[in-house]
C-alpha cells in the first residue's frame, strides 16, 4: 500500500504522543516492518492505544526496544517523519528548558530590581510611542510647510506627556514598590513644576525638570520609605492627616536640595557620555552594543537601560541608543532565514523547523524577536551567535555614521525591526537618517545570513546544538 507523505506524517504525529513523546524518546529506527524505539521509561507509552491507531500493525517489546509494526514501505515514511517530529519536540523543550533556566537566572536580588524599574517604565510605552509618532508627522508637516494652523495644536498634543513624564514616573514608582501612588506623583511633580526656578541649591537656582526621570525615580522612592516609616509610628487617629503631610515635605525638601542636584549632573553625564560615545567610537561602540544586546535580553540585563533611553529622549527629543541595539533583531532574522535556506532539502528537522521560522518571521521583522530566539537560534547553538555577529555588522555601520556626524534617533522605546521608521529622528533631517537605519537593518540581515549560512552549521547540512 502506497502512504503519502501527508498520511505518513499524520502517522507519526500520532505515535510520538503514546510513547511518551519526544523527551521520552532516545533513540529511532526501523527494519523491514517495524519502527524500532529506544524508550527512556517504557511505561510511559500507551500500548493499547498504539495498537487502536489506524495502520499500526502491531506492538512488539522485545529487548529494550519498543516496536511499532507498520509494514514495508511504510515504515521507512514514517520513520523518517517519526524522527523530524521528534528532533523539532526536542529543539522545542530545549527552547523551554532555556526560558526556564532564564527564569531562574533572574530570581537574583539584583534582576529582581531591574524587574521593578522595567515596572515603572513599561506602561508609559503606549504613551511614548503615541506620542512619538505624532511628534514625528508634526515636524514633516512643519518641514512641509503644510497645515500651519494645526501644527501648533499637534505640537502641544505631543508634547504635553514629555513635560509631566516625571508625574508618571513617580506614580508607577510608588505603585510598584509599596506606596501611595499619588503620594509619589505629588512628590515627582516637584521635579517639572516651574516654581521650582526660585529655590537655589548648592548655590544654584534649580530649573525645572532638572534631573528629569531620574529624579523623578528617586524622589517617589524616598517618598515610599518615609510613607512607609510613618505608617509604622504615627498613630491611626491622626495618621489619615500626618502620614501624607509628612511623607511630601520630608520627600519634598529632600528632591529640592539634594536629588533634583545629583539627578541633575547624573542625567546630563549620561546624554554627554552617549553623544561622545558615538561621535567619538561611533563604529566600535555600534559593534560592541550591537553584538552584546542579544546575550543582554537572555540574561534580563536590557531592563537597565530602559531609564538611560527615557532620559535620553526626555533630554535629546530621542534615544541614540536604541537603533543600535536594534540591529541585534536584524543579526537575529538574518541568522534564521540562514536555517530556513539551509535546512530546505532536511526531511527530518527542516520540515518543521522551517514551519517555525515561516511563523516567527514577520514579528521578527517587526522587532519581536523571542519566537526566533527560543524557537531557532537559541536552542540550535550557534546560529545564536552568528545573530550576534550580524548585531554586531548593523551597530558598527549605524555608529560609523554616528562618527560622521549623522545621529539616529528614536523618540520612543519598544519597537525596533520596521516598526522603528514612524519613529525614527536625528539631526539630518528624516530622509537621511531612514537610509542610515535601512542600511543598518540590511547589514544586520546580510550578516547574520553569511555567518549562519558559513558557520552555523558543521559537517552535512544540519543543526548544531553545541
Amino acid at each position: 500500500m502506497h502512504t503519502s507523505k501527508d498520511s505518513a506524517h499524520d502517522l507519526a504525529a500520532a505515535i510520538l504522543p503514546l510513547v511518551g513523546g519526544p523527551a521520552n524518546v532516545t533513540s529511532v529506527a526501523h527494519c523491514m516492518t517495524r519502527l524500532r524505539l529506544g524508550l527512556a521509561d517504557p511505561s510511559r507509552a500507551d500500548e493499547r492505544a498504539l495498537r487502536a491507531l489506524p495502520g499500526v500493525l502491531g506492538v512488539v517489546v522485545d529487548d529494550g526496544t519498543y516496536q511499532v509494526v507498520l509494514g514495508p514501505g511504510v515504515v521507512t515514511r514514517v520513520t523518517e517523519e517519526f524522527e523530524g517530529l521528534t528532533a523539532a519536540g526536542r529543539l522545542a523543550a530545549r527552547g523551554e528548558q532555556l526560558r526556564e533556566e532564564r527564569r531562574r537566572r533572574n530570581a537574583t536580588p539584583f534582576k529582581t530590581a531591574l524587574r521593578r524599574l522595567a515596572a515603572v517604565f513599561v506602561p508609559l510605552i503606549p504613551a511614548l510611542i503615541g506620542c512619538g509618532i505624532l511628534a514625528g508627522v508634526g515636524g514633516l508637516l512643519v518641514n512641509a510647510g503644510w497645515l500651519p494652523g494645526l501644527t501648533p495644536a499637534l505640537a502641544a498634543v505631543a508634547s504635553a506627556f514629555m513635560a509631566l513624564i516625571a508625574v508618571f514616573v513617580g506614580y508607577n514608582t510608588a505603585k510598584e514598590f509599596g506606596g501611595t501612588p499619588v503620594l509619589g506623583g505629588a512628590v515627582a511633580a516637584i521635579v517639572v513644576y516651574p516654581g521650582v526656578a526660585k529655590v537655589t541649591a548648592f548655590g544654584v537656582p534649580l530649573s525645572p525638570g532638572q534631573g528629569g526621570v531620574l529624579g523623578a525615580l528617586a524622589a517617589a522612592l524616598l517618598a515610599t520609605r518615609v510613607e512607609r516609616w510613618c505608617r509604622g509610628r504615627v498613630p491611626d487617629a491622626l495618621d489619615v492627616l500626618l502620614t501624607p503631610a509628612l511623607t511630601v515635605l520630608v520627600a519634598g525638601l529632600a528632591t529640592l536640595y539634594g536629588i533634583m542636584y545629583a539627578a541633575g549632573a547624573v542625567s546630563q553625564a549620561i546624554g554627554t557620555a552617549a553623544t561622545w560615545l558615538l561621535a567619538t567610537t561611533g563604529a566600535v561602540a555600534g559593534l560592541v552594543l550591537g553584538a552584546l544586546f542579544l546575550p543582554l535580553v537572555m540574561l534580563g540585563l536590557h531592563q537597565a537601560l530602559i531609564p538611560l533611553h527615557t532620559t535620553l529622549i526626555e533630554q535629546q527629543g530621542y534615544t541614540v541608543l536604541l537603533p543600535v541595539l536594534a540591529m541585534a533583531g536584524a543579526g537575529q532574522v538574518g541568522a534564521a532565514v540562514a536555517v530556513y535556506v539551509r535546512l530546505r532539502h532536511d526531511t527530518s528537522l527542516g520540515t518543521s523547523l522551517r514551519t517555525t521560522i515561516r511563523s516567527a518571521l514577520p514579528a521578527g521583522l517587526l522587532g519581536v524577536g523571542e519566537p526566533l530566539i527560543y524557537g531557532v537560534s537559541l536552542p540550535l547553538g550557534r546560529p545564536f551567535l552568528t545573530a550576534c555577529a550580524g548585531g554586531a555588522a548593523g551597530g558598527a555601520f549605524i555608529g560609523f555614521f554616528a562618527m560622521l556626524g549623522d545621529r539616529v534617533g528614536a523618540t520612543a522605546i519598544g519597537p525596533s525591526g520596521w516598526a522603528l521608521f514612524p519613529l525614527l529622528a536625528g539631526n539630518r533631517g528624516l530622509g537621511v537618517t531612514a537610509a542610515i537605519y535601512a542600511g543598518g537593518l540590511l547589514t544586520g540581515y546580510a550578516t547574520g545570513f553569511a555567518a549562519t549560512y558559513a558557520f552555523g552549521f558543521r559537517g552535512r547540512v544540519g543543526p548544531v546544538a553545541d
